[in-house]
């Protein structure tokens, strides 16, 4: 499958593999600030940020994916995410970069890779072969 050269998406690392997001699913991208636990939640969901008067519920996509978790460092941004006319926080240890990608292959089919039901393809780009998330399905499955 070849990728539209106008379709741009944002590159980030969790827990040590590249994955990328479609741009236009994306509002902003912030550091990483402190977040308000909210009791009896699933565990993937870390809490709540206040965003310029906002309350937005901040999601470990490392726990979301099923990948091991490392704690934020000084690059760990929050990439807000537009879904279903809501806004949800996602976070990675770091954003990378903004790319478009040469072509774009169907997800594995294998079934021991770690979060292929949320993945749209692996992006074939400059520095290699980065997953594509889906973000939709990220923030409404399981």
């Amino acid at each position: 499958m070849v990728a539209s050269a106008s379709e741009q998406y944002i590159v980030s690392r969790l827990g040590g593999d590249r994955h990328a997001f479609n741009i236009r699913d994306i509002e902003e991208i912030i550091k990483m600030e402190h977040i308000t636990d909210v009791p009896n939640t699933k565990p993937y969901i870390k809490g709540v940020i206040n965003l310029r008067g906002r309350i937005v519920p901040v999601v470990s996509m490392c726990q979301r994916i099923g990948i091991p978790e490392t704690p934020a460092g000084r690059s760990a941004r929050i990439i807000v995410a537009r879904h279903q006319n809501e806004v949800t926080g996602i976070i990675v240890d770091a954003v990378e970069k903004v790319t478009s990608f040469q072509e774009i292959q169907p997800p594995l089919e294998s079934g021991e890779t770690l979060g292929l039901q949320y993945m749209d393809g692996i992006g074939n780009g400059p520095d290699g072969l980065v997953g594509i998330l889906n973000i939709h399905r990220l923030l409404t499955e399981g």
